[in-house]
């Protein structure tokens, strides 16, 4: 068990709203007291944190990124360094899940895990036709066969079933058409995919979406999802788009950043974040390489631009917008728990969100939209997942890279050992 931790004389934001000066009691890895003002702590055996000009936030939900198992659990732990206190993963090979699960639960120096497990997936869909595209080793394609790969409505609730088993967070449906894109894969019917989304909702699952056009996002918003876990960057927005997403109250993760990547238009952007000496610390020379290329398969039709206009029209119909990067290994130019707040800044600086929405779409909004009950805000009896930052975030979004501590269920994560010494 942890000892009680008290930090204060500090701006809070909530998850919702600001506290300007306040303390926050952290006991047994959860929030005990959010109190304006400061405190002192009753128990000598307190670690007590006192940092004005230092601004706390909850613990920043990364609701979309690809991490898999491996020995030194890389993904999740670079997420933790750079406040990602909880990864949300959106396609995960099903052996692997219970054990990376038991691995965040148990370390505390990675970030928490949640999952879809094995997404529903297609013969020559997505994500087998861009990973066959470049990796044709025996080892992949063998890895791709072992995926759902949904052929008749009949296979629909063994999928489903196989989820539940897994202890699945939420259900990942793919409908991709290839339009953005130099690959091509092949199309789920829509009967199938309304299926799936009908079995999720019957069983008390979110079901979300892959799609990166504009005709796949309408199809699969008209099959009833709940949410888009990219915007699309084949074509400009249209009406019909707005109200088919406020047709079913959905939420759209954009992951602009992953999109520049894909377009290579964000190259420049990326390639300022591997330099940035707050975040070099904090990469490995991989990682630093990594950020600089660009994935670039994208159509000879496809903008970044029509992405940041999508997001800059959802806000305007108000459209719930979350934080997700779509970080992984593979994706070139993006990187755990930095691309997190790349997507931050685009959302200020491209997309007209305040950094107070902004911050809001990487805590509070991403929980409720995912039904995390137990995190995302800075508020009595949740998860003391905790973001220290230097300077205020809420007056300049490029300060939340400015981390001078992370707690995970009040837990100090182990790069920051220096703030209690």
């Amino acid at each position: 068990m942890s000892p009680s931790l008290l930090i204060k004389d500090v701006r809070i934001f909530d998850g919702e709203n600001e506290i300007p000066n306040g303390s926050v009691l952290v006991e047994n890895g959860l929030i005990k007291y959010v109190s304006p003002g400061s405190l002192e702590a009753t128990d000598e055996s307190t670690i007590v944190l006192s940092k004005p000009g230092y601004t706390l936030i909850p613990g920043i939900i990364d609701g979309h990124v690809h991490t898999h198992l491996d020995k030194e659990n890389t993904g999740l732990a670079q997420s933790l360094k750079f406040g990602v206190t909880t990864a949300c993963d959106m396609h995960q090979e099903a052996e692997d899940v219970a054990a990376v699960r038991e691995e965040a639960a148990r370390n505390p120096d990675i970030s928490d895990f949640k999952t879809s497990s094995s997404a529903a997936t297609v013969l020559g869909g997505w994500p087998a036709a861009v990973v066959t595209a470049f990796d044709t080793s025996e080892e992949t394609l063998a890895k791709v066969a072992t995926w759902p790969n949904l052929q008749t409505l009949d296979d629909v609730e063994a999928y489903i079933q196989d989820r539940i088993k897994d202890k699945a967070d939420y259900i990942k449906l793919m409908h991709e058409d290839g339009s953005s894109l130099s690959v091509k894969p092949t199309v789920p019917p829509l009967e199938l995919q309304k299926a799936i989304v009908d079995a999720a909702h019957r069983h008390g699952f979110v079901a979300v979406a892959h799609s990166l056009s504009l005709q796949g996002t309408l199809d699969i918003l008209r099959a009833g999802v709940d949410g888009l876990t990219h915007t699309f960057c084949d074509k400009p927005p249209t009406k019909e788009l707005i109200d088919a997403y406020l047709a079913n109250n959905a939420h759209c993760n954009p992951t602009l950043a992953t999109i520049g990547s894909l377009t290579t238009e964000g190259k420049k952007e990326q390639e300022a974040y591997a330099h940035d000496p707050r975040v070099e610390k904090l990469l490995s020379a991989h990682g630093k390489a990594a950020l600089c290329e660009c994935m670039a398969f994208s159509s000879d039709s496809a903008r970044v631009e029509y992405a940041y206009q999508s997001v800059r029209e959802m806000r305007a119909a108000g459209i719930d917008i979350i934080l997700g990067s779509d970080s992984a290994g593979p994706a070139r130019g993006t990187g755990f728990g930095i691309t997190a707040h790349h997507e931050l800044a685009l959302l200020v600086k491209k997309c007209g969100f305040t950094p107070k929405e902004a911050l809001r779409s990487a805590t509070s909004l991403v929980a409720k939209r995912l039904r995390f009950h137990d995190r995302g805000r800075i508020a009595e009896g949740l998860r003391a997942d905790l973001v220290l930052v230097e300077g205020n975030p809420l007056e300049d979004i490029d300060h939340t890279l400015d981390l001078r501590g992370v707690w995970k269920q009040g837990i100090l994560c182990s790069t920051y050992k220096d703030l209690v010494a």
